[in-house]
């Protein structure tokens, strides 16, 4: 079980990460007009010396070698990491995209939908054990989903993109044994030639620097801050228990949802069923994740207080290995 001061950590970078993510969000329209598509690449080609960074930081490349080396055994794997880079590109592409093209309210409601995706998912793929209270957050979150079908006829496809696209892209890099940071790693290594060719493409155009002479110092520090909230994130999976860490995931959707409204934004007044659908799911979920944690605390004292004469046992610092 994660320390006090462990735990106290990884909440701080898993706010800070939040918060980061949040902000690219709001100032992502001061890059334009460049595209999405150089806006991904820049980000693509900072993020791989920062995976490289958090590797050797935490002693983890041997993560890297490792894949290499199953490459070189079955070399159809190549085609499968590369399939996971496109997927997960497509995540960071629509993520500049969105708040670019008014967009971001739907991408917001993706990634609360998608640990509800993430519940199902588990439950029938990996026959995981679930609470009534995951039945009755997927039981409202669908009400709301069907609603917007019936009302609409269909679901936003960026909304539907992060639902689930990202359940396919985590299925699959946990098929083929590649589920932690060096899996990352290889996946943006085998995009950066095709995001080296849409930075190059921007610049040579010329038209996007020369409407926005920031995009020259600024865009490059949007690729760190990008990383850094990535380097955040991976930090709040080692400090803090699965559980904590599950509850922690749904503040970025709403820092997302309220950086599409601060740059001008709505919700539809059609839309606001299936919204309420969906923050009460996630509501129901953040109340029992936080109930079971509490009783799981109160009887792991009890069964300490239950240990009489016997000594105080050290604190053991434990962790969410990134691998």
């Amino acid at each position: 079980m994660p320390s006090n001061t462990s735990t106290n950590r990884g909440l701080a970078v898993s706010v800070g990460s939040s918060v980061f993510f949040g902000g690219i969000f709001f100032v992502t329209p001061l890059l334009a007009p460049a595209s999405a598509e150089s806006i991904w690449g820049i980000r693509n080609l900072i993020t791989i010396p920062l995976i490289v960074f958090v590797l050797l930081l935490f002693r983890q490349w041997w993560l890297v070698t490792d894949i290499w080396h199953a490459i070189r055994h079955k070399w159809w794997i190549i085609f499968a990491i590369i399939t996971c880079g496109f997927l997960v590109a497509a995540q960071l592409w629509l993520f500049s995209w969105a708040p670019l093209n008014g967009r971001g309210m739907q991408v917001a409601l993706g990634y609360f939908l998608l640990p509800l995706v993430l519940v199902i998912i588990g439950r029938f793929l990996y026959r995981d054990s679930l609470k009534w209270w995951h039945w009755l957050a997927a039981g409202i979150a669908a009400a709301g989903v069907i609603f917007e079908i019936v009302r609409v006829g269909t679901i936003s496809w960026e909304t539907l993109l992060v639902a689930l696209g990202y359940p396919i892209y985590f299925v699959l890099r946990r098929s083929i044994g590649m589920n932690h940071i060096g899996g990352m790693f290889w996946e943006f290594l085998v995009l950066a030639p095709v995001g080296l060719f849409f930075v190059v493409a921007e610049i040579v155009d010329g038209h996007a620097l020369a409407v926005n002479p920031i995009l020259w110092w600024f865009a490059p520090l949007f690729g760190i801050w990008t990383g850094v909230a990535l380097i955040f994130y991976l930090l709040a999976s080692r400090y803090l228990s699965i559980s904590i860490f599950g509850l922690m995931s749904y503040l970025e959707p709403a820092l997302l949802a309220v950086a599409s409204m601060l740059i001008g934004e709505r919700i539809a007044s059609g839309e606001w069923p299936m919204y309420i659908a969906v923050w009460a799911a996630v509501g129901v979920l953040i109340v029992g994740g936080t109930v079971q944690l509490i009783r799981s605390a109160r009887a792991r004292r009890r069964g300490a207080s239950g240990e009489a004469g016997a000594p105080e046992p050290p604190t053991i610092t434990g962790s969410i290995p990134l691998a």
